[in-house]
């Protein structure tokens, strides 16, 4: 079985840092990219990150010079350092990742975690 499992949300003031995590394991046989959406109440989920396993990464324009996605090879993991958080971020992050596993499509399909949730707030 194949998951997807974040961490690393929680409760900051404005202008404040977190930084999330997270970890794919399971019967992975290669992984084409990796990001994280986030969900606002009320709002539809929208991309905020992207890396592909060349590490090229792309920034939603409201994130762009604030946060940074990494993803630390040989680990199957992605990390979303946010910076300079402002009240709008306020949403459940999700990590996604595209991935060919045992059993799965041969092309591969997307994965989901269950959400970590950030709030940012004085």
């Amino acid at each position: 079985q194949v998951q997807l499992v974040e961490s690393g949300g929680g409760l900051v003031q404005p202008g404040g840092s977190l930084r999330l995590s997270c970890a794919a394991s399971g019967s992975i046989i290669s992984i084409n990219a990796m990001g994280w959406y986030r969900q606002a109440p009320g709002k539809q989920r929208e991309l905020v990150a992207a890396i592909t396993s060349g590490g090229t990464t792309s920034y939603a324009d409201p994130v762009k010079g604030r946060f940074t996605i990494s993803k630390a090879n040989g680990k199957n993991m992605v990390y979303l350092q946010m910076n300079s958080l402002k009240a709008e971020d306020t949403a459940v992050y999700f990590c996604n990742a595209a991935m060919v596993v045992v059993g799965g499509p041969w092309g591969g399909r997307a994965y989901w975690g269950q959400g970590t949730q950030v709030a940012v707030s004085s």
